[in-house]
């Protein structure tokens, strides 16, 4: 593995931006910043192996994950997500929805 430390700058796009790959910049993890419109969500869609956190920095939504009620998500919140857990994230907000999820493959 050939992995190194390295530091990137956060974009002022309106859209996605990857932030880490999990092939040739670290041994597994991903990582990507999501921009959210008012009314958009990210998707329902599994964790499968992997399990998830996503740091909210700009505006409000829901995450619903399975087996769970939906939680209210805002500026400074965290939302971590269990191996094989089907989620989704919502922009219910007026302004649009801003965070990161970081995804790593789970312990046995």
């Amino acid at each position: 593995m050939n992995q190194k430390p390295f530091v990137l700058d956060l974009n002022d796009e309106r859209a996605f931006q990857r932030l880490l790959d999990d092939k040739t910049q670290s041994c597994g993890m991903k990582a990507g910043r999501v921009y959210l419109n008012p009314g958009d969500s990210c998707g329902q869609h599994s964790t499968n192996q992997r399990e998830e956190l996503l740091v909210f920095l700009a505006g409000s939504g829901r995450a619903l994950i399975e087996g769970s009620d939906a939680f209210d998500v805002s500026v400074g919140k965290i939302v971590y997500i269990p191996p094989r857990t089907l989620h989704n994230v919502e922009n219910t907000g007026s302004e649009p929805l801003i965070y990161v999820y970081c995804v790593a493959p789970a312990g046995q």
